[in-house]
């Protein structure tokens, strides 16, 4: 009977203890299967939200465009052709050039005075339009301010390296005019004056209309038979490009680098073929830099007596 009683208490506790093991093992599951239910439902969210979230693209922004040197927002602009490239390109080309037109200042030369004192300069200043636009090509969607490239170069010239800058001739050229053609000669005269004691110091620029200036009645230019389209007609200030023609050869001869030059549509007869410098106010330029590591100084004679002008570039002993 004990036997019996004995087993019938151990198939009870077998049988109580499978049913709670069942239970148990059903509620882990059910638990498991509630957290993972929970964790693909948060997935699914998070998914769902990246979706929804937009995606930033570089045509839909605006950029702030800055002035290099002091952080002062010149421009907003917005890329709306950035994936057109050709489209883009031309748009950002002719962007730069219209802010260059607006900052560009050319080099205004120091001179020597009659007391051999330096007097007048001021500083170039250039907008780097090929940077700017390499700048407008590689926006992103993180970096809003685009930086504008401008640079500042004062006119690279002291007392100290400018002592005896007149005492060697490094190359001189004359050119001829008829005595007789005052207003012409006028004109001739008074651009001479302009450019004389003009001095460079290594690596500075010479630009011919900035240093002669607007040739106006205002200013004494007479008018004066000049050259346009292949024609003689009369203009005010005709006669300046024999000024800027000696120039012209008398740098050559020094050595100094031409950055601009034309040619008239006709021959003159003031200088050989090929060596004419012509300039126009609002057009044709002459322009040069001084690439020695001296200073040079300019010195421009017009004799309206004898009907010469003398353009010689001059420096010092101790330079060369």
């Amino acid at each position: 009977m004990k036997k019996v009683l004995g087993a019938l208490l151990l198939g009870a506790t077998i049988v109580s203890a499978f049913i709670a093991y069942s239970m148990y093992t059903n509620h882990s599951a059910k638990q498991t299967a509630a957290i993972e239910q929970k964790q693909a439902a948060e997935k699914a969210e998070k998914k769902t939200e990246k979706k929804k979230k937009p995606v930033l693209k570089v045509e839909d922004l605006t950029y702030q465009l800055k002035d290099s040197r002091t952080g002062q927002v010149m421009k907003e602009f917005k890329p709306v052709h950035y994936k057109d490239k050709d489209v883009y390109d031309q748009e950002i080309k002719q962007l730069a050039s219209e802010l260059a037109k607006g900052i560009d200042t050319p080099m205004q030369n120091i001179k020597m005075d009659a007391n051999g004192s330096l007097t007048g300069g001021s500083q170039q200043i250039i907008l780097k339009e090929a940077e700017l636009v390499k700048n407008l090509q590689n926006l992103n969607t993180k970096q809003l301010d685009v930086k504008v490239p401008i640079y500042e170069t004062a006119p690279n010239v002291t007392a100290a390296s400018a002592q005896g800058i007149a005492d060697v001739s490094l190359a001189s050229y004359s050119t001829r005019f008829r005595p007789s053609d005052t207003s012409r000669n006028r004109n001739v005269q008074l651009s001479a004056e302009a450019i004389n004691n003009v001095v460079l110091g290594p690596g500075d620029s010479f630009s011919y209309n900035q240093t002669v200036g607007e040739r106006t009645a205002e200013r004494g230019y007479q008018p004066a038979p000049e050259i346009i389209n292949k024609q003689l007609v009369m203009g005010i200030g005709g006669g300046i490009c024999q000024t800027s023609s000696t120039l012209f050869n008398a740098i050559d001869g020094a050595g100094l680098q031409v950055t601009a030059r034309s040619h008239h549509s006709k021959h003159v007869g003031y200088v050989p073929a090929g060596r004419d410098a012509t300039v126009s106010w609002g057009g044709p330029d002459f322009k040069f830099t001084n690439n020695k590591d001296y200073p040079v100084i300019i010195k421009a004679y017009a004799n309206v007596n004898t009907g010469v002008l003398t353009v010689d570039v001059r420096t010092s002993q101790h330079a060369i």
